[in-house]
């Protein structure tokens, strides 16, 4: 539409915006004009007016009194009550909360709802200060258990058993300590046991402790492991000591051996521990670790020396490997053996002395030097282990031990097939004779067998084993042609 150049010189005077102009003073007077008309159109109320014709709306744009926003408002007050009890804080500063309910600020004054029904001031504020909340319900008795201290010795120990949190600490008294004791006892888990045991040492004096542990078997043998475990040697001497357990303690004290690398004073410490009160095995036992260690160091000192030297041809062809300082009994057998056979029973390192002094059984004596010499192939050494004299002055070949073991030992160590069949025509058993002989193809021995079981069958049947033309081969052809011998078939 086309107005005239007036017409629209008034509408633009006449609208609530301005034109834009460069002109301050006269953007000021037109906001000034502006903001005396807004004021001037607000609708002012009289006392007597209804308010229900003002629409009030909230802070989203919502009307007050409708049913979404009354859904919000409940919404957010049970959130805020929640979230006040779940994390509460202390007011530094007063202030007044926010709450949505359907009263104006005039309504209050005027003592009147928007509904219309009358209410005193006092009610209305009494009515957001007594609205109820649903209780928080309490969680149950079972949930807080584990957080309560005062259990009975028999709870304790099942919550111990069970890996839940426990204290020992309500348990003061001696009674309620002992009875605790005798729980975990009952209950044979050696864990409970040694907790128990580590609280009552710790609470505990060790006189009353050691006093309480005389009858109690279980938990006394519990602690006496643990005392040895953490290391407590002091501790348990006096615990052995005061239970008159004096060859546990000197047991004790003798293993402290094993934590001193020095063989010098390794040697004086055994020496000093002849004279505890050990049982007669054990005191025997003691006295020979003694000897043998000093007599092992007198070795040692005497071969290390003649080994840098060359004095000696077996320690050239076999140098030795290791030393022979805290070797048991039998290697330091076998060591004399082998590089001091042959010595006058007088010196230390002489296998006879060492037997001799160690009351070495003839069998074990003899097992350890035969696997020594026949190690060096040493096979008249070998038979003259074996090789006794009647008093005729009649030789004999006599064994401790079983000759079939002597013929293995001897295989092992690459013995020739003469000295093997030496000893298989030893073996009593003729199976066995017979099956070691072909395992390790003595023909000699297994033709001569069956000779004297007078089998022709057999004798025949195995000339088929061997090699025509061979030495074996003729022999048997020769036991066959035989007429003096009288066969079985």
């Amino acid at each position: 539409m086309i107005r005239s150049k007036p017409d629209e010189e008034e509408y633009w005077h006449s609208s609530k915006f301005s034109a834009f102009t460069f002109d301050d003073d006269d953007d000021d007077f037109s906001r000034l004009k502006e903001s005396k008309r807004a004021v001037n159109s607000i609708p002012l109320l009289d006392d007597d007016e209804d308010e229900d014709e003002v629409e009030k709306v909230s802070w989203s744009g919502e009307p007050v009194g409708s049913i979404s926003w009354s859904i919000k408002e409940t919404a957010s007050s049970n959130q805020s009550v929640v979230r006040d009890q779940a994390f509460p804080k202390i007011d530094t500063a007063p202030s007044l909360t926010k709450q949505g309910s359907s009263y104006s600020l005039s309504s209050l004054f005027k003592g009147r709802s928007k509904t219309g029904s009358f209410q005193s001031f006092s009610e209305c504020l009494g009515e957001a200060s007594t609205r109820s909340f649903a209780p928080e319900l309490r969680k149950p008795k079972s949930e807080y258990k584990d957080y309560v201290s005062d259990w009975t010795p028999e709870e304790t120990v099942r919550r111990m058993r069970r890996g839940k949190a426990y204290s020992l600490e309500t348990f003061r008294s001696l009674k309620d300590k002992l009875l605790l004791l005798d729980e975990a006892v009952c209950a044979l888990d050696g864990n409970v046991i040694t907790a128990v045991l580590i609280y009552l040492k710790r609470s505990l004096s060790k006189e009353v402790l050691s006093r309480e542990l005389m009858s109690r078997e279980i938990a006394l043998r519990h602690y006496i492991h643990y005392l040895k475990e953490v290391g407590e040697q002091k501790l348990l001497l006096d615990l052995l000591k005061s239970l008159g357990r004096t060859e546990d303690m000197a047991l004790l004290q003798y293993r402290d051996h094993l934590n001193i690398k020095d063989e010098v004073r390794r040697k004086d410490f055994l020496k000093s521990c002849i004279g505890l009160p050990f049982t007669a095995d054990d005191a025997t036992h003691v006295q020979d670790h003694y000897t043998l260690l000093e007599r092992q160091i007198i070795i040692e000192v005497n071969d290390k020396q003649m080994e840098s030297k060359g004095q000696a041809d077996v320690f050239k062809k076999y140098p030795r490997k290791a030393s022979i300082l805290n070797m048991p009994i039998i290697t330091t057998l076998y060591y004399s053996c082998f590089y001091h056979y042959g010595e006058s029973e007088g010196t230390y390192s002489s296998p006879a002395n060492i037997r001799q002094t160690f009351k070495i059984s003839e069998k074990q004596y003899l097992l350890t030097a035969l696997g020594a010499r026949a190690k060096l192939k040493a096979w008249f050494d070998v038979d003259s282990l074996f090789t006794t004299k009647n008093w005729l002055g009649q030789t004999k070949k006599r064994s401790p031990i079983a000759f079939h073991r002597v013929v293995d030992i001897l295989q092992k160590n690459n013995a020739p097939v003469q000295v093997l069949q030496e000893y298989l025509c030893l073996v009593e058993d003729t199976e066995l004779r017979i099956s070691l002989a072909q395992k390790h193809k003595c023909h000699d021995i297994i033709i001569d067998t069956y000779k004297d079981l007078k089998d022709r069958q057999q004798l025949i049947v195995y000339r088929g084993k061997v090699e025509r033309g061979s030495p074996e081969d003729r022999k048997i052809d020769a036991l066959l042609n035989n007429t003096q011998i009288r066969w079985k078939n």
